[in-house]
């Protein structure tokens, strides 16, 4: 072994110093602001009776998908309730949601970026790499630093791990868009931002969707680290179990982990899926009128008689 050594743990520390010293006004800002959106979210799903809650879940799984997972999402819900680990499982879901719209909202327009700039998809690949491969674990140290204990720094770990997916899939729902569709939206005249918003992102939607559904799921993982930090919740549960040897503790947990994450991505799977021809016959009543093809394509018959 040589006694040369490469200082990036002091570079690492140095850094973390030097922007609690200048930015940390900006931190206590963000902190204050994750906190009270947490506390928002987390008060909304508190303050109602626990059945209200699970009616209100259980509608949105039927208008989702339908009254099988409906009943699922009840029946689950109502376990939760059973084992006595419903306002963990609410502080849960409430992290899970803050933690997931905030990546989402930071993720898609990367994703979007990337998808429109090869320079900007060139560098946002390798940070997403880093992101992904360095145990989340690490994450904690720094955001400890910069947030103190509690929620905040579960928060800020869970964006930074799970906005990965987000990222990737939109990117790649965008660029998978048939370059045909793309250059008919040209030849209309419309803006960049049009085609974007009425071409690109409806037919990149079911990538879209599949990246929020990796995001939920990758911000629902990171309970238990988050709870090692005290951010609450099933996570802390999990963590007194294990300081405990509680084995009954860690189940009971542990399975509402478990549920909370099958109904999350039952849901969210289920929002991603484009409804069929089919579908959307047995919504709504049929009819023998034939669907309007829009104002260009009514153009087309004028002008070749016109011919």
């Amino acid at each position: 072994m040589t006694d040369i050594r490469l200082p990036l743990g002091d570079w690492a520390a140095a850094f973390i110093a030097f922007i609690t010293d200048v930015f940390g006004g900006f931190f206590t800002v963000v902190r204050n602001v994750f906190a009270g959106f947490y506390d928002l979210v987390d008060l909304v799903l508190q303050s109602p009776p626990f059945w209200i809650v699970v009616i209100v879940l259980a509608a949105v799984a039927w208008l989702a998908k339908g009254w099988k997972l409906a009943l699922g999402t009840a029946l689950g819900l109502l376990v939760i309730v059973g084992v006595d680990q419903w306002d963990n499982a609410m502080s849960t879901l409430a992290l899970v949601l803050v933690a997931s719209l905030i990546a989402v909202a930071i993720a898609v327009p990367l994703g979007v970026l990337a998808a429109r700039s090869d320079v900007a998809s060139k560098v946002i690949r390798p940070v997403l790499d880093f992101m992904q491969t360095m145990p989340a674990m690490v994450y904690l140290i720094p955001a400890l630093i910069l947030f103190r204990v509690g929620v905040v720094p579960g928060i800020v770990a869970t964006i930074i791990f799970a906005m990965a997916p987000g990222v990737r899939l939109t990117e790649l729902g965008i660029r998978g868009v048939d370059t045909e569709v793309v250059e008919a939206g040209q030849a209309f005249g419309a803006s960049p931002w049009r085609i974007l918003r009425q071409i690109q992102l409806p037919l990149a939607m079911p990538s879209i969707m599949a990246g929020v559904n990796q995001v939920i799921m990758l911000s629902l993982s990171m309970v238990v680290i988050a709870g090692m930090v005290g951010a609450g919740g099933l996570g802390g549960e999990v963590v007194q179990s294990l300081t405990r040897i509680d084995v009954g503790l860690g189940f009971e947990a542990g399975l509402s982990v478990v549920i909370l994450a099958i109904i999350l991505d039952r849901v969210t799977g289920a929002l991603g899926v484009p409804r069929t021809r089919s579908s959307r016959r047995k919504a709504a009543p049929a009819t023998d009128a034939p669907e309007p093809l829009g104002p260009e394509a009514e153009r087309i018959p004028a002008a070749s008689a016109t011919a």
